[in-house]
């Protein structure tokens, strides 16, 4: 048997003929364009209508300050209500042959977090990675060089959120089975985080602050494993950027 080697950018870049409104709604949303009832392509109450699929020229026409901007775009959408009108199964046909992700999204498994309905996304917008605590191990780090050095996306966005459970239990020092190990990776953050208050779980403060801590880590340690995203990101073709999830009004901060 003769070894082949594999292009694996080549393999996910299946170009399709999909015609789109989406350069527009990336530019356009951000601006109050979802107030222009009656114009070409707005259906509804709950705003813009589609059903193609983000396709690989207007990905790669984007720039990762212009992912971020589109991603914070959706967030503001989804707390005003004002969500796109998303076609999901003529999305599914139109990115059937191919997927252009702009974002590659690293998130907590926690049930109320799902980046896709948070941030507005259509079907392949956006790849994920969830675990609990948005930790990052080499699994979850080959999985970003793929959505970025392979698959093309120019932004990786590290997502915590409020109230984390995985934080409180490392705060708490839980063990139970494999559970223990993965809460052990975020007690550096814990140690890192300044704050002269309570200390404990019960503390809301202190367990975000430690939660924007870890978020924080998190983006090293995706820099520090993988030279693939840090030369990506030394050459401008990637953003590594943080973010915590504000449970109570829906709200994404992005972290400076």
């Amino acid at each position: 048997m003769t070894d082949r080697k594999v292009n694996l950018k080549e393999s996910v870049t299946v170009d399709t003929n999909c015609c789109s409104r989406r350069q527009w709604l990336k530019g356009a949303l951000g601006t109050g364009a979802l107030s222009l009832v009656g114009t070409a392509g707005l259906t509804g109450f709950s705003g813009l209508s589609f059903a193609e699929a983000l396709t690989k020229e207007e990905r790669d026409k984007m720039t990762p300050d212009d992912v971020i901007e589109s991603l914070n775009a959706g967030n503001k959408r989804f707390r005003e209500g004002k969500m796109a009108d998303h076609d999901f199964i003529a999305q599914k046909r139109a990115s059937a042959t191919g997927q252009y992700p702009a974002a590659a999204i690293l998130s907590c498994i926690d049930s109320r977090t799902p980046a896709e309905i948070l941030l507005d996304q259509g079907l392949g917008e956006a790849f994920n990675a969830r675990v609990a605590g948005n930790i990052v191990n080499d699994d979850i780090v080959g999985s970003l060089e793929f959505a970025c050095a392979a698959a093309g996306s120019k932004v990786v966005l590290v997502m915590g959120h409020t109230a984390c459970g995985a934080v409180k239990g490392a705060i708490d020092e839980v063990e139970m089975g494999k559970l223990t190990g993965l809460l052990k990776q975020i007690e550096p953050a814990i140690e890192a985080t300044e704050y002269d208050g309570d200390r404990t779980s019960n503390n809301d403060e202190f367990v975000n602050l430690v939660a924007v801590t870890n978020v924080r880590r998190a983006m090293d340690e995706i820099r520090r494993r993988s030279q693939v995203l840090s030369e990506l990101e030394n050459e401008g073709k990637i953003k590594v950027v943080g973010s915590l999830y504000h449970l109570n009004d829906g709200r994404l901060e992005m972290l400076s």
